[in-house]
């Protein structure tokens, strides 16, 4: 049975009217409102505060590195904000906020790893993210008011003068206020431009001093994950593949004399840049036709050919390198391919490249020349059967209808899985595009 005092405070609030008088009505109204109350307070919580999990990846990525957090606890975001990097074996995966609103818990530290499905952090959904410059917008409309305080402020902190005691600048502003309080509440900011004065004496700290003569320091850096994956696949190619190197010589007077009459109208007309890369990859694309099992390779005890060139290109990044792929090349024109090229370039560099940019792949062109390279071995990138190394372009000496002339010369070089290729079929591919290049003309014909 309910007291009386209970009785009474129900019908103080309403609960129960006066005419519906007892304790078995007073307890199921009770009740009632009880149940409701935390019915609201449950559906509030799970409106608003939700778990955030680590998004799928890939199939063959289970895990990765939490790399770094966007945002902190109490930051306000925007639908689809980035809030973390988590970094995998092959690329960084982002992690964006579903709806807007406010970072409420992190729930993993920095190089943490974390698994497909983890609780990564806890959002509160709702209007934070998108009312958060709702306060900023009141701010500014209360501006106009300040410049009364500001024009007091700026004629306080004024030296008196020489008579000692006629101020009325700042009283005037002072009665227009209405108290002597504001007046003193104006002088305060006067303190903080006397503490300013000792700032600069406070001296930047020192660098650190250099290192003495002779000596032998050592740093040891985590391997990321990207580093370790690559590690993984050349050492693994290396066992698997049986490598052999073929070299060959072009002579690149034709294709330079190309680019150079043509590249400034193709960058004005399409806005691309042409560069070698389309020529040797229209080539190799011609080549691989003549030559199919270099664009095959080996699964378990079969040989697959393609009709198709998915060209993997080799680009540098600063966690490592990449082999984003140019999906049916050989149906592509040098225009075509260099757009192609270089938006992925782009996303490469911006760390922006996805999964699908870089699975597959039939052939790989890696071109060290940029950096300088003059001769390489560059390694197969299984389960593809070969690779082309492109090298820097130098002028040397060469002997043309008898006579020693100077051409720019690239050494090229062709890396090959000799399971699949013979080495027949190795050199007749880099004499090929030696020919291609050497006469573009001949790329129109084919």
């Amino acid at each position: 049975m309910l007291s009386k005092r209970v009785i009474a405070l129900a019908r103080a609030r309403g609960m129960v009217p006066r005419s519906q008088g007892g304790a078995l009505a007073v307890s199921r109204a009770w009740c009632v409102a009880d149940t409701a109350r935390r019915a609201q307070f449950h559906t509030t919580k799970l409106l608003q505060d939700e778990a955030v999990k680590v998004p799928q990846m890939a199939e063959s990525i289970s895990e990765g590195t939490l790399k770094g957090w966007a945002k902190q606890v109490g930051d306000t975001v925007a639908a689809d904000e980035e809030v973390a990097t988590i970094e995998t074996d092959k690329i960084d995966v982002t992690v964006n906020a579903p709806a807007a609103g406010k970072i409420t818990a992190l729930l993993a530290n920095e190089e943490d790893t974390v698994t497909v499905g983890q609780d990564l952090f806890r959002f509160e959904a709702g209007a934070a993210g998108e009312s958060a410059s709702a306060p900023e917008s009141k701010e500014k409309k209360g501006d106009p008011e300040e410049p009364k305080d500001q024009q007091v402020n700026k004629e306080a902190p004024s030296p008196p003068g020489p008579k000692g005691g006629k101020e009325p600048t700042a009283a005037a502003p002072s009665a227009e206020h209405g108290s002597k309080n504001e007046l003193k509440e104006t002088s305060k900011p006067a303190a903080p431009a006397k503490e300013d004065k000792p700032k600069p004496k406070s001296a930047p700290k020192p660098a650190p001093a250099p290192a003495a003569a002779g000596a032998r320091t050592e740093t040891r850096v985590k391997m990321n994950r990207m580093r370790l994956r690559i590690a993984e696949r050349l050492k693994e190619s290396q066992n698997t593949a049986a490598f052999l190197t073929t070299f060959n010589e072009i002579d690149m007077s034709s294709l330079i004399e190309m680019r150079k009459r043509y590249k400034e109208n193709v960058l004005k007309t399409h806005e691309v840049k042409l560069g070698f890369m389309s020529a040797f990859a229209r080539a190799s694309a011609l080549a691989l036709k003549e030559i199919p099992a270099a664009n095959a390779s080996i699964e378990g005890d079969e040989i697959v050919y393609r009709d198709y060139v998915d060209l993997s290109v080799a680009v540098a990044t600063p966690k490592g390198l990449v082999t984003p792929v140019v999906r049916n090349a050989e149906s592509l024109s040098f225009i075509e391919f260099e757009r192609e090229l270089a938006s992925l370039g782009k996303k490469a560099r911006d760390g922006k490249l996805t999964l699908e940019d870089m699975a597959g792949g039939s052939f790989t062109i890696s071109n060290g020349g940029v950096f300088g390279s003059l001769y390489g071995t560059p390694i197969i990138n299984l389960p593809q059967s070969a690779v082309l190394g492109m090298h820097a372009t130098n002028d040397r000496p060469v002997v043309v209808d008898g006579q020693i002339v100077i051409r720019p010369i690239m050494v090229v070089a062709l890396t090959y899985d000799h399971r699949l290729l013979d080495g027949r079929e190795a050199v007749t591919f880099l004499v090929r595009v030696k020919e291609y290049i050497e006469d573009p003309r001949k790329m129109l014909l084919a």
